[in-house]
Parts: C-alpha cells; structure tokens; sequence
C-alpha cells in the first residue's frame, strides 16, 4: 500500500502513520516529496485494508499498488528520483557520462585513461578491480590492489569511482574504497548479494541481467531499497538474443518502459551493449534521444593491449567525438551535458 500524506500533514503525523504500520507488522518507508510526503508500506500478506490507515490525522489516501515490486514503481514515488555519487547527480535534466577501462590493469594505465575521460568531460569513473570472466583463465581483476589504484585516479582527478562487487564476502572491501557499487549482469539476481550490497547505503548501479524481464530487473531493485537504500541507478546493457552482428542486443526500448513504471535514473552501457567500438558511440547517441540519464562507456588509451574487452573500448579522440556528439543530442531532447 501507499499512504499519501495530505499537504498540512506534520512531522508527527508522519510519526504516528509510521507507528501504527509498525505495530501491524508492517514496514514503513516514508518518501518525501516536493509537494507532500507519501510512506510506502511493505510486508503486507492481503490482510491489512486501507482502513487501517484512512483515520489517521494527515492521511489524505491510501492506494493498493498492483506491481510485484513497490518501492521503486511510480505508484510509491511519482516525482523522479535522483542518485548522486559521490556529488554527481544521476537523474534529472543533465546527463552523467561515466568512463574508464573495463579492468583495472596497473597504476600507469588506470592514471593515464582518468586524466583522459576527465579532461575530456566524464563525470564519473569506472574500473573493474573484481572482473567476473566467462574463462577461468582470463585476467581476473588485480582485487584490493585494483581498488587502491582506482582511489589514486579519484585523489588524482576527482572523478567519483564506481567499480563492480562480485561476492558478499567483499561487499565491504569495495564499499570502503568505492563512491558506487556495481552489481554485473550475472549477478543481478544473486539476492544475497544485493540485499547486503543495499545495507551498505552506497548508490548501486544495478545492471540488467543477459536475459532478464523488465519485471525482474525492478524486482532486483526492490531488493536493495528493501533494506533502506533508495540510492539505485538501473543500467540497461544488452540482452541475449539471436542476433550475430553484435555482442548483445542493446535494448533502448527499456529506458522508456522503465520510465514509466518506475522513478529510478537509469544508465546505458553501448561498450558491453555492442561489444564493438564502432557501434558505441551511435548507440549512446540513440540512448540519450530516448531519455536516458546518462551512458557508461569504456575507454582504453591503448584498447589493442587491454586485458578484458579492448573491442569494445572507445580510444580517447573517439571518446572526444562521442562527448561533442551527445552535447548536441542533449540539447534537442532538453538536457545538459
């Protein structure tokens, strides 16, 4: 259920919904808003109505909510939410490029592509330190040593990091070295993972899984803001299909689909999405024009001796090109850049 607060509710109106929802065995999430404050209750098995909620001083309705997922559909918050990490904003009117290698491979290559992806206008910092490979004997990820260097490209261009967990044994090893925490595709629905990943109150930016529904994927974010943390951007970066011209099927249709049901930001990947870099850059110009708040891309100043995904990795002139592109998208759909 959603309990919509009247416009004069006051603190303790908000207190005393929260209390008697509590008292039921219910639990209570209250999301303020610019015009009233609306309390999203979850738990319910079907024997709580809204009449246990309709008396309350400063209750002005109570909505049933039909979806599965509640605490990120639009019936719990109609207003869009915005997700900063680290002082970055996700959502709204300007767009967040974020950028980087795919792996974290040495001090000299994770320094030389921040500088690059900073000057040229990321706002945000990516790096696998963690890599989840398909071969067992593929580059696997420097581990905590990955992170560190991650955090001196930060210190040294002021770029927040965000940077994937693979297992909840380091949920804390990453969340102490990273702004944001990346759950990949393949673990999308390892909910031991997101539920501890959502405890840490990091932003997480949620991939969507290689065959995932739209349903699932929301239901994966319903896990980590189930455990109090709101803080969840949605990345779109391909699915599995038939097609053999391309990695994956980059699925923009998504980002208008999620928009609607739902208020989180949502990101799109073109890198993994394609898997080539001659198809990236038009693909992130597709993803803004149909409302994305942003694309993740990967960027390597030496692709042809990157351990994981050199393909797909835009060089930094290309990148260059990509940025002036996407000023000029985001200006006819209304955004900024």
């Amino acid at each position: 259920m959603l309990i919509v607060m009247d416009r004069s509710a006051t603190g303790q109106d908000v207190e005393r919904v929260v209390a008697a929802a509590e008292r039921l065995g219910l639990k209570a999430h209250p999301i303020p808003g610019a015009q009233r404050t609306a309390i999203g209750l979850t738990g319910n098995k079907g024997t709580i109505g809204p009449a246990a909620f309709e008396n309350l001083p400063g209750v002005f309705e109570v909505i049933r909510v039909s979806h599965p997922y509640k605490l990120v559909s639009r019936e719990f918050h109609p207003e869009d939410t915005i997700v900063s990490i680290g002082g970055v904003p996700i959502g709204g009117t300007a767009l967040a490029v974020m950028a980087g290698p795919c792996a974290v491979e040495s001090r000299d290559q994770m320094l030389a592509v921040a500088r690059e992806v900073q000057r040229l206008g990321a706002r945000l910092l990516r790096g696998g330190a963690f890599k989840p490979r398909t071969s067992p004997y593929s580059f696997q990820g420097l581990g905590e040593e990955g992170l560190k260097l991650l955090a001196e490209a930060r210190d040294a261009t002021g770029l927040p990091v965000v940077t994937e967990v693979l297992d909840t044994e380091n949920v804390d090893l990453v969340a102490a070295w990273a702004d944001g925490l990346q759950i990949g595709a393949r673990n999308m629905q390892n909910f031991e993972l997101l539920k501890k990943a959502g405890r840490t109150g990091k932003p997480i930016l949620l991939r969507r899984g290689m065959s995932a529904t739209l349903e699932e994927f929301l239901l994966a974010a319903e896990y980590v803001m189930a455990e109090g943390n709101p803080n969840v951007i949605l990345c779109e970066r391909g699915v599995r299909t038939f097609s053999d011209f391309t990695r994956n099927t980059l699925d923009l249709a998504i980002v208008p689909a999620v928009e609607r049901l739902s208020h989180l930001p949502i990101l799109v990947d073109p890198s993994h999405g394609t898997g080539r870099r001659h198809k990236v850059v038009p693909m992130s110009r597709a993803a803004i024009a149909a409302g994305a708040d942003g694309v993740a891309v990967e960027v390597h100043h030496r692709p042809e001796e990157a351990l994981s995904d050199g393909p797909q990795a835009l060089r930094p002139g290309r990148f260059a090109q990509m940025m002036a592109d996407l000023q000029k998208v985001a200006e006819a759909v209304g955004r900024t850049l």
